[in-house]
This record gives structure tokens, C-alpha cells and sequence, in this order.
């Protein structure tokens, strides 16, 4: 072996054993990307708040029209939600309210403002108050605050929601802007469809129904792995110009939602709540895994012996082709033709057939679908090696699989396994004629397929002369 093989042989090693740990920590990486069935991702809530006539962002409605004048009347309005989490960023809400809205009509002086709707008997109304039956939807919620470079967990996690749903609902007018004076318009009970269009349908029903579009922006404040307080602001955009009853305004109406609660996270504690799980942090800490860092160490340590093993049998004195550390006739003239031990070559080569070593080798174990070797196989490979080189025995080499997965996946996976191990030994210098290699698939099992442990060892090339 002169020194160029030797060289080739050391790069091709370090080559080897660096894609082996960039496999093997891509392996850990996906970790990250696992997948939703390793967080929790059910959650229900229930909250409750109140409603104004108003939204933030302005607009007009039947009561209080005129701009500068502010509906102060609140109602009250409770619910409960129940939400699927896709994602870090996205998941999908169902909710359910119902309550009441108050509006009235005031100048700031408390005098009537506005034209308010007239109810049946001819009264001008100067208050509404707007009965929710219910109101059911279903949102899209978007995470916003999920993703954070500068804090390992997060405790505050801000949302944003649009959704589409439906409410039963039923207003009533009074005279009086209190509240508590005479009803001038209550249609309840004559709420319906006219399904023939001709006056024939039934007007018997107790609300009105019709369409909103939730559009709402809040924050969730982790309490504890199972409990959230959740703390939000909505607006309600109707298909109704009655929402409040009838009145000269012919816009569709809205109203506000300011609501608190607690959200609650369903499934095992053991498994990370993905709506405050921090994908930079997964990150972080896998690649910050003691199993990776100690590989890390082990290549190292492996890089710097094959430099110094390259450094030792590089060095031909007598620059015959063969190191010194193989070099059986050190010294010998230039040019003269010498064999593989640095002897000249005077007669014909005697061949002395070596004794096959006898010595048993331990199965080179796997993980899980994978044909990465282990670092930690690498001592029993090198003792191999050098025992091969040693006899120039033939060796075979049967990979074998667990159970899981098909029959003709098994049996290409056993194969690659044979196939890294081979090419591992010819890299370190064993000829490639003299190994032969055969996947079994989960055929001949060692121990039972029916548990892990079984399995593990079962994830196997055994080494046979």
C-alpha cells in the first residue's frame, strides 16, 4: 500500500464518518418537523363580556347616527369555543353566544337625536334592545406571537380571527330610551320565510335569522400547561338593516364584542400545548442535544487519529512505494522492483495462505429505518478491518430489519444496511472482492418483534466467514 492509497483510504474514511453524523443529525432535525400528533391541539373556552351598538372602526346605525355621538349602552354576552390547532400559526374555531344589544338615542344633553325607527302604532322609538337567541360561527384563528428568537417559552401569544356564521335574533323598540317604557315595535313570534312568495309562508317564529362576519383581535396569557386566560375584542358585521328594528338607516348594522375567559388545553400534559409552543426553541434545543454533541466529539476525535495514522504511513524512506511501517527490506537501491512488503522481487512469490481468523464479531446494530452507522460501532468495524487485513479472509455480511414497514421495504433497507457496513471496512482498506453482502429483510429475528427491545436488536448486519 503505497502512500496515495493510504491517503485516498483516510479521506474517503473521514468522508464517510462526516456523512454519516450530517444523516444522523438531519435524523434528530426532523424532530422538529414532526408533526401535530406530538403537541396537544384541542382546546375549548368559555367567556363572557358585553356588546356595544358601536364598533372601533366607526360606521353608521340605526340609533345615534350622527357622528360625534357615542351609544354608551352596553349588554351582556357569553359563550363558549371550541378550536382545532393546525399549526404554530393557523387553526380553525368554532363559537357559540348568545346575549343581548342595547342601543339608544341622546344628544349631549339627553334629548332625542337622529330619526329612530317607528314602530307599529306610529311611535317614534328612542331605544332598542336586540335579544341574541344565538350566534354561531366559524373562525380562522391567526397566531401571531408563536415564533420568538429572544425568549425560550412563551406566556403571551396574540391572535387575530375571521370568520362566517349565523344568529337567531329578535329586536325590540321602546318608547322611552331607558329601557322600560312602552314597546313600540316587538316582533316575536311573526319572524319567517315566505317560501311561496305568496304571502302563504309561516310567520310564526320567535327570531329573525341572518348572517354576521366575526372580525376580532386578541390575547391569550398562559396560566399554567392546561389553563389560559384569553382576552379579546370583536366586531360584528351583519347582513341586517334590522338588527335593531326598523329605522330610516338602510345600512346593514353592527355591533361590538368585549368578552374575557379561560381556554382550556385537552389531551396529556407530556405532549407541548402547540398554540404557545415556540418552533425556534425546538430548534434550539435539538440541535443543543448531548447525543449530537457527543458525536460531534467522537468525529473529531476519529479525524485526528486517521491524520495521524496518515501522517505515520506516508513516510518511504527508500521511496520504493511502501511505507516504512510496512517496509520488510528498508533501504533498498533505487528503481529496484520490490513487492508489497518493500522486498525485491528476485524469485516467484511464495503465497502463504493464513489461518482465517476464527474470532467472533458482534452484530453492527441500527436505529430505527436507518442504514446510518453508530458512532459507537465503529471500534468493533476497526478490530473487523483490521482482522481482514490481517488473514485476507472473505467475510459475509446479512443485514436484517424489524417487522415494521413491508416485506420489500425490509429487505432494501437490511440491504443498505450490509452495503454500509461494506463499504465502511473498504475504506479502510479491505478489499471489496473479499465481502459480500445480502439482505434478509425481518427474516431470522434474534428476539421478539412484539416489543422495542426486540425490535432494536433485530436492526442488525451480522459479520460471518
Amino acid at each position: 500500500m503505497n502512500y496515495s492509497t493510504i491517503k485516498k483510504t483516510a479521506v474517503a474514511a473521514s468522508l464517510v464518518a462526516a456523512l454519516g453524523f450530517a444523516e444522523n443529525a438531519q435524523a434528530q432535525q426532523a424532530q422538529v418537523f414532526g408533526g401535530r400528533s406530538q403537541y396537544r391541539t384541542w382546546s375549548i373556552g368559555v367567556q363572557g363580556g358585553i356588546t356595544t351598538p358601536n364598533v372601533v372602526i366607526g360606521g353608521k346605525n340605526a340609533f345615534g347616527n350622527k357622528v360625534g355621538y357615542f351609544q354608551n349602552k352596553i349588554g351582556e354576552y357569553y359563550g363558549i369555543t371550541v378550536r382545532k390547532q393546525f399549526s404554530h400559526l393557523f387553526g380553525l374555531e368554532i363559537e357559540g353566544n348568545r346575549g343581548t344589544i342595547k342601543t339608544y338615542n341622546r344628544d349631549i344633553n339627553g334629548g332625542a337625536l337622529g330619526e329612530p325607527g317607528s314602530g307599529s302604532n306610529g311611535v317614534l322609538a328612542k331605544s332598542a334592545k336586540t335579544e341574541v337567541n344565538w350566534a354561531g360561527s366559524l373562525n380562522g384563528v391567526f397566531q401571531l406571537g408563536t415564533i420568538d428568537f429572544l425568549r425560550r417559552e412563551n406566556a403571551v401569544n396574540f391572535y387575530a380571527k375571521v370568520g362566517l356564521g349565523v344568529m337567531a335574533f329578535n329586536p325590540v323598540q321602546y318608547a322611552n330610551n331607558d329601557f322600560t317604557g312602552a314597546e313600540v315595535y316587538n316582533n316575536k313570534g311573526n319572524w319567517g320565510d315566505d317560501v311561496f312568495g305568496d304571502r302563504k309562508g309561516k310567520y310564526d317564529r320567535d327570531f329573525r335569522l341572518g348572517m354576521y362576519v366575526p372580525v376580532g383581535v386578541g390575547a391569550k396569557f398562559k396560566l399554567s400547561e392546561v389553563v389560559a386566560l384569553n382576552l379579546g375584542y370583536t366586531m360584528n358585521f351583519t347582513d341586517n338593516a334590522v338588527l335593531y328594528g326598523p329605522s330610516s338607516v338602510s345600512s346593514n348594522q353592527r355591533f361590538g364584542n368585549l368578552y374575557g375567559g379561560l381556554e382550556f388545553t385537552l389531551g396529556s400534559t407530556s405532549k407541548e400545548n402547540l398554540t404557545f409552543a415556540n418552533p425556534v426553541a425546538t430548534l434550539y434545543d435539538d440541535l443543543k442535544d448531548v447525543t449530537l454533541r457527543n458525536e460531534v466529539e467522537a468525529l473529531k476525535q476519529r479525524v485526528s487519529t486517521l491524520e495521524g495514522a496518515v501522517a505515520i504511513l506516508g513516510t518511504d524512506s527508500d521511496g520504493d512505494g511502501v511505507s516504512d511501517r510496512f517496509d520488510k527490506c528498508p533501504n533498498t537501491p533505487a528503481g529496484t522492483v520490490v513487492d508489497g512488503s518493500g522486498c525485491p522481487i528476485l524469485f516467484p512469490e511464495v503465497v502463504e495462505v493464513e489461518k482465517v481468523s476464527t474470532q467472533k464479531f458482534s452484530p453492527i446494530q441500527f436505529e430505527f429505518d436507518s442504514s446510518v452507522l453508530k458512532t459507537s460501532s465503529y471500534a468493533e468495524l476497526d478490530r473487523l478491518s483490521k482482522d481482514l487485513r490481517a488473514s485476507g479472509a472473505n467475510v459475509v455480511l446479512d443485514g436484517y430489519a424489524s417487522s415494521e414497514g413491508s416485506a420489500s421495504y425490509n429487505v432494501t433497507l437490511s440491504q443498505d444496511r450490509a452495503n454500509a457496513v461494506k463499504q465502511y471496512l473498504v475504506n479502510s482498506g479491505v478489499a471489496a472482492s473479499k465481502i459480500t453482502t445480502k439482505g434478509y429483510g425481518d427474516a431470522n429475528p434474534v428476539a421478539s418483534n412484539a416489543t422495542e427491545a426486540g425490535r432494536v436488536l433485530n436492526r442488525r448486519v451480522e459479520i460471518k466467514f
